[in-house]
């Protein structure tokens, strides 16, 4: 009986100390503290914006998350959501089917995804510059696509994505859970899963093993430019249009989402399903700024805070588990 309390105790203390359960008591005490400080916090309205808005960063932060732990890190995927969003309305504005459009917006966000791959597995670029690159890259052609414009179409019914609703819930929201259990399931449960962690561990312990390290981490570069593209498609429907700065300053969401939820940016540590926690987080904090009246100036200071702030714990842990 009491090995039995014993070992119970040992996972409730496991589970208590993974660094996403840390952030999830510390959302859950802002959501407590908000809903006491503005009358409007817990209104439904106010809980469905705040739902639509950390979705998007969360389906990105699984794409990152992946990346991460195999040592990498994307910064291109903010302007890539500008870029295929900006793609796909010139497609839809021109007169293609909406299932030809959703196929371009989605096959050119994997294909830049591809392509970050390439760069860093094949040419062997750092993945800080490549990606460094392409976000310039991506976010020229949306302005040669746009001519600094934005592009306007005639919704159809991929515009579902953004802009629908099932059962009061967005379909955004919806997406979003769904891909964050796929993540889940991918990374815990499939041999390509396990092999990113492979890689993040130790490159030349994966080699040795058999595992075709170039692949996986084509394979992650590609999935996140796929995910891009699904919030690309996203953004299009939401506002029926697309706009040359759509996804500005994602890149540091996402990356603080993804650190937020316990993914280690030193690579091999993390889970997948931390991220909509660490993406609720940032969501919430935003929607704190705005509720209490708070300059938005103040928004980029707190996430560079939190940044630093969750390595910072991560680089701490280590030390102490060495």
């Amino acid at each position: 009986m009491s090995s039995k309390n014993t070992s119970f105790n040992n996972n409730i203390k496991a589970m208590l100390g993974r660094p996403e359960i840390s952030v999830l008591f510390a959302l859950l005490a802002i959501c407590v503290w908000l809903s006491i400080a503005s009358p409007y916090f817990l209104t439904a309205r106010n809980i469905v914006n705040v739902f639509r808005q950390f979705s998007l960063i969360a389906i990105l932060a699984v794409g990152q998350a992946l990346i991460i732990i195999t040592g990498g890190i994307d910064l291109s995927v903010g302007s890539l959501v500008g870029f295929t969003a900006c793609f796909g309305a010139m497609v839809a504005k021109s007169g293609a089917s909406p299932l030809l459009t959703l196929i371009a917006i989605l096959g050119m966000g994997a294909i830049v995804g591809l392509s970050n791959g390439l760069l860093v597995s094949k040419v062997g670029l750092p993945a800080f510059v490549a990606t460094l690159g392409m976000m310039s890259i991506t976010r020229g052609f949306s302005l040669l696509i746009t001519m600094g414009v934005p592009i306007h179409y005639n919704p159809t019914w991929i515009s579902v994505f953004g802009g629908g609703y099932i059962r009061n819930v967005p379909v955004s929201v919806l997406v979003m859970l769904i891909i964050v259990a796929i993540g889940y399931i991918f990374a815990n449960n499939t041999v390509p899963g396990r092999n990113v962690y492979a890689v993040g561990n130790s490159e030349k312990a994966a080699k040795l093993s058999g595992i075709q390290v170039e692949k996986v981490k084509i394979m992650v570069f590609t999935i996140t430019g796929f995910l891009a593209g699904i919030c690309g498609l996203i953004l299009m429907g939401q506002l029926e249009g697309a706009d040359a700065f759509y996804g500005n300053g994602y890149e540091l969401d996402v990356i603080a989402a993804a650190v937020i939820g316990g993914i280690s940016m030193y690579g091999g540590e993390g889970n997948p399903l931390g991220v909509i926690v660490g993406a609720a987080l940032m969501g919430v904090l935003k929607n704190a700024f705005v509720l209490l009246a708070v300059p938005g100036y103040w928004q980029t200071v707190v996430i560079g805070v939190v940044i630093i702030g969750a390595v910072s714990i991560d680089s701490l842990r280590r030390k102490g588990a060495a």
